[in-house]
């Protein structure tokens, strides 16, 4: 099990990202547009700049849902290997089963 303090962190920036996500969007295509003038593309960056830094969205860590793990994460299932592989020797996911030969 992670560190609650982790895991709360991370939930922290999943809604800072949330709520920051249309203000970074529109300000990142002023940035990006090379067909304004330069001054008005800086002044977009300055701002960009002004966000929190957890707002960016590669600040977030995938972790797992059932424990916290960030490692061996499965993005498909949102889970590690390691809770895959137990909940799927339970028969609890559906379609799944464990390999013998």
């Amino acid at each position: 099990m992670a560190k609650t303090s982790s895991i709360e962190k991370n939930k922290r920036r999943r809604k800072l990202v949330a709520q920051y996500e249309d203000k970074r969007k529109r300000l990142k295509a002023i940035a990006d547009d090379m067909t304004k003038p330069s001054e008005e593309r800086f002044a977009a960056r300055l701002k960009l700049a002004e966000l929190p830094r957890n707002s960016s969205k590669t600040r977030i860590r995938n972790r797992c849902e059932v424990t916290g793990r960030p490692r061996a994460y499965y993005r498909k299932l949102r889970m590690c290997r390691n809770q895959l592989r137990e909940l799927a020797s339970q028969g609890l996911i559906p379609g799944m089963v464990k390999s013998s030969w």
